[in-house]
């Protein structure tokens, strides 16, 4: 006598597809336990499981909607930044837009640090604060980038006091390189809290300003 398990009973029924129909009136007497109720019919159990998928391909679609909204959003502010970034005056007019752009996210500040190496920057210019030597940064590189192009997270005190040595209070940051093949710096946005950038975090919108910000900024400052 041939004993059936569950791979015997799934292949019969696979390769008898009308036995439910043949035997409607049998199928309707089963029961099967139920974690809750104790037990069910397998007509009852069949549209819970049923109801449950459906219930949840429509948070998917819901929360696919959603997306879709908040990137068209996003897509329109980002539009309007970009209008109100081409039309500053200089540099630092550039960079207050960014940060008033930013605090309507909530976020503290928008910090632009340029590679010494990459852009001719006199030390005793304006433009001064913003040079960062590319081998004072390159520890912070190797520990936090690694060979990505953004950081999202906390940095310690000595890593704040190299990329934002006027800034208090920083709980986390976004760090990204500018530039597309070359990294010509960084751009760092700052939170105080702890939570507001976490790994895993949709990181399009850095994409899209890393690369306009150089682009912009070569109007008033070269490239080495």
């Amino acid at each position: 006598m041939m004993t059936l398990d569950d791979d015997a009973v799934i292949h019969y029924l696979l390769r008898h597809p009308d036995f439910f129909i043949r035997n409607a009136s049998r199928v309707e007497q089963m029961h099967i336990p139920h974690p809750v109720k104790g037990s069910v019919s397998l007509v009852e159990w069949q549209l819970a499981r049923q109801r449950s998928q459906i219930s949840q391909l429509e948070e998917e679609i819901t929360l696919l909607m959603e997306q879709a909204g908040l990137n068209q959003i996003l897509f329109k502010r980002l539009l309007q930044l970009q209008t109100e970034l081409t039309a500053a005056n200089h540099l630092q007019d550039m960079i207050m837009q960014l940060n008033r752009w930013a605090q309507s996210f909530g976020v503290a500040s928008v910090n632009i640090r340029l590679f010494s190496d990459c852009w001719k920057i006199d030390a005793l210019s304006d433009l001064a604060s913003l040079a960062l030597v590319r081998d004072a940064f390159e520890p912070l590189r190797i520990q936090r980038l690694k060979h990505e192009r953004h950081y999202l997270g906390s940095l310690n005190d000595a890593e704040l006091s190299l990329l934002l040595p006027a800034t208090r209070q920083t709980g986390s940051v976004a760090l990204s390189l500018l530039g597309e093949d070359e990294a010509l710096g960084v751009m760092i946005f700052s939170s105080q809290d702890h939570q507001h950038y976490q790994p895993g975090m949709g990181t399009a919108m850095l994409d899209y300003l890393a690369s306009l910000l150089p682009v912009l900024m070569k109007r008033w400052i070269e490239l080495a």
